[in-house]
């Protein structure tokens, strides 16, 4: 029935699917494997890509080849660029999707990419030899061949749904969990865990009285998440803010003592940045109100999505407490919030590539990481899929350090720190964001990836003409020097102090009262030059005139991180001979097997002394 594949993704949510893009498009022969082929790709919480840090991720996977910001630009109904009263490393793009067309989209495109097949089933166990893997047994009986397996599970491993005191199998509302597969792993040596996580009630917009509420729309001149150019959306839908209030907080303490969390039948940890509003009431008792985001499902349905409402007491105390928040008086459910709780494998159990240290050509991605939304996922997915293919063609192998990408930050802090709590990812856990800008993302990675095989030759393309032309610009602003008489109306205008001489428009720029589009319209040469430039081209010369200082010293602290970096440990370094490091070091340091010296020193628990007698014995 089946040939031998190259590679089996097992789960396609947002990393099998990307995982399994990237290995076929790479040109390995590849099978997905899903529960349910009507749901690939399911926004399983909320409708919405991107965010702080995550909107640099989705830019980060689009610029490498992958889909996810192709889908989720195609399927926008409301952009936003965060944090742009910020400097450029906190801006963020968000978008707001319509999630049956991400679903639609994300199928369509897979369903177009050449050697990718699809399979409906359920993956109940591994096939292994010795420490290597060679495929996989399903829930029918069948025994299916490859060279290499990514499991990309999500919440679905032993998944229970938990809603007040009423407690059952599932991975997410209406579909099954999947057993065996933690069992089987467990038998193989792997250490499991388990983690929660959990959803708000989905209402009926019909229901609601968005006149009480805040309107939240999209921007005007909205922006992108792939670099790609393809038409957008030309219209967007509006999202609304409203709050809960003291009487909201008090019906919801009446069902605490029939919440899962409180009454200890949960007993994953959930996650602490997106926690639950029974959590945020009790941990935030100081309080009086909290925001609620209220989002639109998509164009074609009335479904809205209540953002900060995430739940899992009982239904009747979710509904009463609801009513009372201003807009919501005449709420009709769809469905009722709920909390599940799923297995994981502790990530220090995988190599940077995000292989298997116990079983060779197993990749871990997504979820079953201890990792949670869908951007996170999504490149843990790619990443796996890429070093799935490399590993199993004899090529070199594909990490990203942490002065080069978010995604490159996401997995080391997994596979050095571990987690014990879903982990999200920040722009604060980016020690160089500075470097790591959505802006930028392609003139980061598009090339390393096109030297794999992966980004098109049109992509960079792209790229070279963006930096050639970007640079253009900050050249003729170091060498044009402006005339008082024809800028300081300007200047006064703009609230910044006249020059009595000649200044260099790079100079001028340099002023943080000043952006380049106000300067454009002001002095008609840098008009006459700039005329006909991209937006993006224009904004990537303004950043790098304002922040060139910024990005020198912060190169230069890379740089001088980097000989850690590339102080390469040999996996199987016997660490009981270096009777000078400490008890917990050698422990830590034996379990986590750092590739390289720099990783060794972000490790929880070896500290600074150590390094140095580690450093020491490598450089003899």
């Amino acid at each position: 029935m089946f040939s031998e594949y190259d590679i089996i993704v097992v789960g396609a949510g947002h990393a099998g699917c990307e995982a399994a893009a990237a290995a076929a498009n790479l040109g390995s022969k590849v099978l997905l494997i899903t529960m349910n082929l009507q749901t690939i790709a399911q926004m399983s919480c909320n409708p919405a890509m991107g965010g702080v840090a995550k909107g640099q991720i989705v830019r980060e996977i689009d610029a490498m080849g992958g889909y996810s910001g192709i889908v989720s630009d195609k399927t926008t109904i409301q952009f936003r660029m965060l944090n742009r009263s910020k400097g450029p490393a906190m801006w963020s793009p968000r978008a707001q999707n319509d999630r049956y067309k991400f679903h639609e989209e994300w199928r369509y495109m897979l369903e177009n990419t050449k050697n990718l097949d699809f399979f409906q089933d359920m993956v109940s166990g591994l096939l292994v030899k010795g420490n290597t893997i060679y495929g996989v047994k399903t829930s029918l009986g069948l025994e299916i061949k490859a060279k290499a397996v990514v499991l990309t599970n999500g919440t679905f491993l032993n998944g229970t749904i938990h809603i007040g005191e009423k407690r059952f199998g599932g991975g997410r509302m209406g579909e099954k969990g999947a057993t065996g597969l933690t069992e089987n792993l467990v038998e193989l040596g792997f250490e499991a865990g388990r983690m929660k996580t959990g959803t708000p009630p989905r209402i009926d917009g019909r229901s609601i009285n968005y006149s009480v509420m805040e309107e939240q729309q999209g921007d005007e001149n909205p922006s992108r998440f792939s670099y790609l150019d393809f038409e957008l959306p030309k219209e967007q839908r509006s999202c609304y803010i409203t709050y809960t209030s003291q009487e909201v907080h008090d019906i919801l303490k009446e069902g605490f003592d029939r919440s899962p969390m409180f009454t200890g039948r949960i007993k994953g940890l959930g996650p602490r940045y997106c926690p639950s509003i029974e959590d945020k009431i009790n941990r935030f008792a100081e309080r009086e109100r909290h925001q609620i985001f209220v989002e639109p499902e998509g164009w074609n349905t009335v479904e809205v999505y209540v953002n900060g409402f995430s739940t899992s007491l009982p239904e009747d105390v979710q509904y009463r407490a609801l009513t009372k928040i201003p807009g919501f008086e005449n709420a009709k459910f769809f469905r009722p919030g709920y909390a599940i709780e799923y297995d994981f494998f502790p990530p220090t159990q995988l190599n940077t590539t995000l292989e298997t240290k116990h079983i060779s050509n197993l990749f871990f991605a997504g979820q079953i990481n201890g990792t949670t939304g869908y951007e996170e996922a999504a490149a843990q997915g790619f990443m796996a899929g890429i070093n799935a293919h490399q590993k199993i063609n004899e090529k070199h192998e594909l990490v990203l350090s942490r002065s080069e990408a978010y995604i490159g930050v996401l997995i080391d802090d997994l596979v050095t720190k571990g987690t014990e709590e879903p982990y999200r990812m920040f722009t604060s856990r980016a020690e160089h964001r500075l470097l790591l800008r959505q802006d930028n993302a392609d003139i980061r990675l598009t090339k390393l990836s096109q030297n794999i095989g992966l980004a098109s030759d049109e992509r960079l393309r792209k790229v070279e003409e963006k930096i050639a032309k970007s640079d253009d610009i900050v050249q003729y602003m170091k060498a044009k020097s402006v005339e008082p008489s024809e800028i300081n109306a300007f200047l006064d205008q703009q609230g910044t102090s006249p020059i009595p001489q000649n200044v260099k428009l790079f100079n001028l720029l340099s002023r943080p009262q000043i952006n380049i589009d106000d300067l454009i319209n002001a002095y008609q040469p840098l008009k006459e030059f700039i005329n006909g430039s991209k937006q993006e081209i224009i904004e990537q010369a303004e950043i790098k005139v304002k922040y060139e200082s910024y990005f020198e010293k912060e190169l230069e602290m890379v740089s001088k991180l980097q000989k850690m970096e590339d102080q390469n440990i040999n996996p199987n370094f016997d660490y009981d001979t270096l009777i000078s490091l400490s008890k917990e070091s050698r422990e830590k340091l034996k379990k986590i097997k750092p590739r390289t010296l720099g990783q060794a020193s972000r490790i929880s628990g070896v500290s600074p002394a150590d390094i140095s007698v580690l450093m020491i014995h490598l450089s003899k």
